[in-house]
């Protein structure tokens, strides 16, 4: 068995998982998983530039969990940085602070690389949930949305990465609060643009299983569960038919700020931003429906940092 830290920082989220991994038995068991909203892409899609004040958010943030992992004893870690990363023209300023605080470089991967990792962590939980491919993984982020295709979790897979997500699509698109009609439909047009390279690049119609990751996704469950306060055991698993979820987004979309904010199980950092998010997942699911005829989606908590854990002890 081997402790491991897996780090992953998207545009919105930054988030930590700290396991004990046994290849062997098979089993990944969490001592600790956080996620902390940094906005490390705040501005990125419009100047190409990380901001000073996000940066330094991030590092604060990052200069605590690396005192967690060597606290806990950790063996390995691995840092993957995603969508505002690819963008930003100054991400050095990035990596030699998280090398500084952790002793590795962060990745900065490629969207189909974010892709399959996201694949790899849903899927094993899905499969062992009795669920069975082929399965459609939709990873909605904050710069970037990740689609991927596979049998199984050991499967080559087809992936598709497109710059939809939640922060983008505010940023670019819906600044009155709530946003205008004429907002929302300038937002579905790049949405769909971007569904149709997805369509042209992946055989849809060959997904059996439909599954959702990460936070904006995993927000919208518990949206559309009513729960009381976030509740992963609740969410993690759920399996939602397509309308349910969509009228979830369609009311997270129309809400003003101070509406959402309201919400028990959502987090001050995705309060502006979760509009977009529900935008483009609601989109996703709709065409989705249309080239699969699958009538619902399961949510998995289980996404790219549990892959990167196992990554760190493949082999």
């Amino acid at each position: 068995m081997t402790r491991v830290a897996a780090v992953d920082c998207g545009t919105n989220s930054f988030r930590l998982l700290v396991a004990d991994v046994d290849p062997d038995a098979g089993t990944l068991v969490d001592v600790d998983r956080r996620t902390e909203i940094v906005r490390l892409g705040q501005g990125v899609d419009a100047t190409g530039r990380i901001a000073p004040e996000a940066l330094e958010r991030t590092l604060g943030v990052a200069r605590s969990y690396a005192a967690l992992a060597a606290e806990d004893g950790v063996e390995r870690v691995r840092i993957v940085a995603t969508s505002a990363l690819r963008d930003a023209a100054n991400r050095a300023s990035f990596v030699d602070g998280m090398r500084a605080l952790f002793g590795v470089d962060p990745e900065v991967v490629t969207g189909e690389a974010e892709a399959a990792l996201s694949f790899r962590g849903a899927v094993r939980a899905v499969g062992e949930q009795g669920h069975h491919g082929p399965y459609l993984v939709v990873d909605v982020g904050g710069g970037s949305t990740e689609v991927v295709l596979g049998d199984h979790e050991d499967a080559e897979v087809m992936a598709r990465s497109v710059d939809v997500g939640s922060v983008r699509l505010t940023e670019r698109h819906l600044r009155s609060d709530p946003p205008t009609p004429a907002e929302i439909e300038r937002a579905r047009a790049e949405v769909a643009a971007a569904l149709a390279d997805v369509a042209a690049a992946l055989p849809l119609s060959r997904a059996r299983t439909v599954v959702g990751v990460a936070g904006t996704v995993t927000t919208i469950t518990a949206h559309a569960l009513h729960l009381p306060a976030y509740d992963s055991r609740a969410v993690d698993g759920a399996a939602l038919p397509l309308a349910v979820v969509r009228s979830a987004c369609a009311d997270l979309l129309s809400r003003s700020r101070a509406g959402r904010a309201r919400l028990p199980y959502l987090e001050a950092g995705r309060v502006d931003v979760i509009g977009g998010g529900a935008l483009v997942w609601t989109d996703v699911l709709e065409r989705v429906h249309r080239d699969t005829g699958v009538t619902e989606v399961i949510t998995s908590e289980h996404d790219i940092l549990d892959a990167i854990a196992w990554s760190l002890v493949a082999g």
